[in-house]
Parts: structure tokens; C-alpha cells; sequence
């Protein structure tokens, strides 16, 4: 079995994740990757490519070895590697509910279109005034955005063109949008759809920064009950934006009218949370994913687990010089709590504040029998090994 596996930069969940697991599968794995220099720890057969480029892609693999299987766990990278497994006639998504998914503003277009739900927004282009009617207050964002990168709470029209105007001198020409803000709890719903089922396998609940910015500090295992009104509305989402094939992790907020589209990520949960739901479950999760690639069925939803996972991304609080982080972390096979950590910065790295996700300077994960214990373990965990920074 051949799988093309296409990336940009190396994640843990490539790295750590997809690529042990098919080896895990026995499979014959070739990276394709427009950074071919960071990969070759990591694959024997690495090839560079334009892989936001689909007819790149396709040539690459028509001169290469025959495929069996054509992935990818980029953001970027969907509509590309979905069109390249089309034109192999391989299982995949389908390309244009990979860029509707990716694209905010024809995400509530279908959605509104469908008659799933309605969240107010606008495009926001430069030199162009914001629309009149705005409800402010909005959340202003790139349309093809991740990472909470330049996603700000705008009070009002004032706050809009401050915050607008400072995206725009990072991201020149970018069309932005702009939507209601949306109250409540914020949560997650992790599915594995094999295109023709769709399958609930989790949730979490999704702890903020302060505003005006959206920086996700942690999360907790938290699935809604299968009978709740959450889970039926977020497949009907997914099912009018055409999201029925692999991972998706979808976004939502628990409003007083209901809950209501944040995201829909057409890929496996990131930020080392997706090892969270495999350690929660008890399941081989990236082996489910890449199987499902091929062809194969999406196992039976697992039984909840009479276990409790967190994921708690240690945030900077400040800017400087790290001088002391805490080491790489693995579960002491002793206790009760498995706890991981996992530092994404090192003594001697500058730190500037940008507001986003990539202001984490680690992630713990822990996993136990209850929160209470797991709480006190990554409590005594962070008392034990702070970051210090100045």
C-alpha cells in the first residue's frame, strides 16, 4: 500500500502521529512537501513539490510510484490532495466542500443557503467602508484563517477599522470578514465520516484567553450526550457543506438560541489534541484516519470511556528570553494520571506576543480516571517545572 502524504511544515501529528501510524499499517509512505529539508529525520522517501498546487501534485505522483492512498492533515493543503486523489480515481474529499469549509464567508453562505442556521457577517476588503447594519459587536477575522490568527472582538465600528487596518498591514490585500459575536460555551465535535456515515467519536470544551482575542488556553474531554440537540445540528452542518469523508473538528458555540457554527476544520483536531482523543478513547485514532483513506469503512463510534483528558496549552504571559522550560514529558507508568509534555519553545528562544496560538510555550496532556485527579497532577506538574521568562 502506497500512501502520498502531502505537508507543509513538520507538526506532531504528521510526525508523531500519521507517519507511525502507517507504519504501523505496513505501508509504503512518500512525503510530498514544499520543505523537504525538515523531513528527512523523519521519511526515506520525501520528494519536493508545490503541494498547494494540485496539478503539481498529480504530476509528481504520476512519475512516481502508483498510489493507493492520497492524504493530507493540512489546513492548506484539502482542496489540492482531495483534487489529486479524484484524478486517481482513490477515496477522498470532495474538493469543494474542502475550500467551502476553509473559506468563513462560504461557510455561512451554505449554511444560511441550507437553512441550517444564520450568523450574520460581511466581507471586509481594503479601502472599502464596512457595511452599514453591522451587529456589533463583531468578530473580525481572515476568511481563510487558523491558529486564531488576527481574530479580534470589535466593539464597534471604531474598533472594526483599528483592528482591520492593523490585519492589513500583516496581510496585505486579505479579505477579512466580520460576524456577530457569538455567546455561550464554546466546544468542539470530532468526527470520521467514510462517505456514506458519519461518526461522532468526541468533543471537548473550550477554555479562552481574554478578549478581544481568542486564544484557546484549554480543553477539556466533553462530549455532548448523543441524544442532545448539539451533535444532530453540527452533522446537519456538515452534511449541507458537503463534510462526510476523514477527520473534522468543528467549532461551535452553545448560543440561548442554540448552538451555532464557529469553524468547521475539514482535518483531525490539532495542537496535540488529537493524541487527547486518542488517549481518552483508548483507540488507534490515525490508523482509523488513514484506513478510512483507503477505502475502508469508519469503525463504530467507541464506547464512552470511563476516563477524563485535558489538554492545557501553557500560554505566554509575557515578553523575553525563555530561560528555563520544562523537559519533554511521558507518563510515569506508576501512576494513575498518564500526563505529557510537550515544550514548543526552548531556553534561549525570544519571546513576542502575537495573541494567537503560537504564543504557547508548551502543552500538557493528561489523562485519568477523574478531572479532580488530573487537575491536581497538571497542577503539580506546572508548580514543579515553570517556564521562566525575562
Amino acid at each position: 500500500m502506497r500512501l502520498y502524504l502531502t505537508t507543509l511544515n513538520p507538526t506532531d501529528s504528521v510526525v508523531d502521529g500519521f507517519l507511525p501510524a502507517a507504519a504501523a499499517l505496513g505501508w509504503d509512505v512518500t512525503v510530498l512537501t514544499d520543505q523537504p529539508g525538515r523531513y528527512g529525520e523523519h521519511a526515506e522517501d520525501v520528494i519536493e513539490t508545490d503541494v498547494r498546487d494540485a496539478a503539481a501534485v498529480i504530476d509528481t505522483i504520476a512519475g512516481h510510484h502508483a498510489p493507493d492512498v492520497i492524504f493530507s492533515n493540512s489546513d492548506h493543503l484539502q482542496a489540492a490532495t482531495a483534487l489529486a486523489a479524484a484524478y486517481f480515481g482513490l477515496p477522498g474529499k470532495d474538493w469543494r466542500a474542502c475550500l467551502t469549509a476553509k473559506n468563513k464567508a462560504l461557510t455561512r453562505r451554505a449554511l444560511a443557503a441550507a437553512g441550517v442556521e444564520t450568523v450574520r457577517s460581511a466581507r471586509l476588503r481594503p479601502g472599502a467602508p464596512p457595511p452599514d447594519g453591522l451587529p456589533y459587536p463583531v468578530v473580525v477575522k481572515p476568511r481563510e484563517g487558523v491558529a486564531s490568527e488576527d481574530v479580534i472582538l470589535c466593539r464597534d465600528e471604531a474598533e472594526l477599522l483599528r483592528a482591520a487596518a492593523a490585519i492589513w498591514a500583516r496581510r496585505p490585500g486579505a479579505t477579512l470578514v466580520a460576524e456577530e459575536y457569538l455567546e455561550g460555551p464554546l466546544r468542539t465535535l470530532e468526527t470520521l465520516g467514510d462517505g456514506r456515515v458519519t461518526r461522532v467519536i468526541g468533543g471537548f470544551r473550550t477554555h479562552l484567553g481574554p478578549p478581544p482575542y481568542f486564544v484557546e488556553e484549554r480543553l477539556d474531554w466533553d462530549p455532548p450526550p448523543a441524544q442532545a440537540r448539539e451533535p444532530a445540528h453540527v452533522l446537519l452542518a456538515l452534511g449541507a457543506l458537503g463534510v462526510g469523508f476523514g477527520a473534522c473538528h468543528t467549532e461551535y458555540v452553545v448560543t440561548g438560541e442554540g448552538p451555532r457554527i464557529i469553524e468547521v476544520n475539514y482535518r483531525v483536531i490539532g495542537d496535540n489534541c488529537d493524541f487527547l482523543l486518542a488517549d481518552v478513547l483508548g483507540v488507534p485514532l490515525h490508523e482509523w484516519i488513514l484506513r478510512v483513506h483507503a477505502g475502508e469503512p469508519a469503525p463504530p463510534p467507541p464506547e464512552a470511556p470511563a476516563r477524563y483528558g485535558t489538554a492545557v496549552s501553557v500560554v505566554a504571559g509575557s515578553e523575553g528570553v525563555v530561560r528555563q522550560a520544562p523537559p519533554v514529558t511521558t507518563p510515569d507508568a506508576a501512576g494513575e494520571v498518564r500526563l505529557w509534555h510537550r515544550p514548543m519553545r526552548a531556553v534561549g528562544d525570544r519571546i513576542t506576543l502575537t495573541n494567537t496560538n503560537r504564543d504557547y510555550l508548551g502543552v500538557i496532556r493528561a489523562v485519568g480516571p477523574d478531572r479532580a485527579a488530573v487537575d491536581a497532577e497538571v497542577s503539580r506538574f506546572r508548580a514543579a517545572h515553570p517556564w521562566v521568562i525575562r
